[in-house]
């Protein structure tokens, strides 16, 4: 019962910014030419501007994950597309807000410059070992097989047709690619919700022992930067230090179950590992620098308690219920194409 309890509020959390994603995805694909995304984040030096487009945008692990797909599918590298999940979901204009509002303007600076550094490594890693590009167009069902909705000749030119084809493309074909790897992902967060003691990192409060520990409890978890900032106030109170807490602030939003299905169904496991070799010692290499920074300029933190919003109030509970009817219509016209049902 606890199990479900916690698949229903991971799912409920994850509902209005997953909706949100998938409506800028949409957007993104329509209004986005397609010859600006691949200049801009089609080649090498395209992972440095992920990282800098990403890092100062409000979207969580989840909403980052569509939007994500969209700019992949609109012509970005693989490079790019891993710079960009990285450094969206660690960091944002709200996190860093909550988090000099929660721990004071030194771990305010520290994770937003670390967050960039892991999506620029991870892009890089990506770039130079990554398979090569094969490039594919998205299968448009009202077009052309061979064609996309940047280039056919058909697509749509006003601006409510195309509005149309932004929610079709990112509450059809877009969610019907990585619903099932989202609700997997939810359901393996859930399950480690439950079984993992709220204390168990609390035993492990000192150096690269406890950064590790912290890497292994927080890559299946699922919470965004926002939701991190006072569940690591918290372990920083029970005695973990500022570079553990950077560590769960850096690999929790980056590296949900969730996030890793889609990476690896869009991207290819080659990518998935350089995917998380490059968060995990990133991160842990930015957590050790913080501690001798601390611990040789003698600075202290300037902590605050914060309680992180129930996340279960009417928008919340209303987007859950419009995104769990979207992916059962989805679920219907994979599993029952026959039924005649408008879309």
């Amino acid at each position: 019962m606890e199990l479900f309890s916690n698949f229903v509020l991971l799912f409920t959390e994850s509902a209005p910014f997953l909706l949100l994603g998938m409506f800028i995805a949409g957007m993104i694909n329509q209004w986005i030419p397609r010859t600006w995304v691949e200049k801009t984040l089609g080649s090498k030096n395209s992972v440095v501007n992920a990282a800098l487009i990403g890092a100062p945008l409000p979207l969580c692990s989840c909403s980052v994950i569509p939007v994500a797909m969209g700019i992949r599918r609109s012509g970005a590298s693989k490079a790019s597309t891993a710079s960009f999940l990285v450094a969206t979901p660690e960091t944002g204009v709200d996190s860093i807000g909550i988090t000099y509002a929660l721990m004071g303007p030194i771990m305010a600076v520290a994770r937003p410059i670390a967050a960039i550094s892991s999506a620029i490594v991870t892009g890089m890693l990506v770039l130079l070992f990554g398979k090569d590009e094969v490039v594919t167009e998205p299968e448009q069902p009202t077009q052309p097989a061979n064609s996309c909705c940047h280039k056919a000749s058909n697509a749509p030119t006003s601006i409510p047709a195309k509005f149309k084809a932004a929610l079709v493309f990112g509450y059809g074909q877009l969610l019907r690619d990585f619903m099932s790897w989202f609700l997997i992902g939810i359901f393996f967060a859930a399950v480690v919700t439950t079984l993992v003691p709220e204390d168990f990192l609390n035993q492990y409060a000192q150096g690269i022992v406890a950064m590790l520990v912290v890497v292994l409890i927080s890559i299946p978890m699922y919470v965004c930067a926002t939701a991190s900032t006072p569940i690591a106030v918290g372990l920083l109170l029970s005695g973990i230090t500022p570079g553990a807490a950077l560590v769960f602030m850096l690999t929790g939003p980056a590296t949900n179950i969730a996030t890793l299905m889609v990476i690896k169904n869009e991207l290819g496991k080659r990518e998935l590992g350089l995917y998380l070799l490059s968060i995990v010692c990133s991160a842990v290499v930015a957590g050790l620098a913080l501690d001798f920074l601390f611990q040789y300029f003698d600075w202290e933190l300037q902590l605050s308690h914060g309680e992180h919003s129930d996340m279960m109030g009417r928008i919340y509970q209303g987007s859950a219920l419009v995104l769990a009817g979207l992916i059962a219509f989805q679920f219907q016209k994979r599993w029952f194409p026959t039924w005649k049902l408008t879309s």
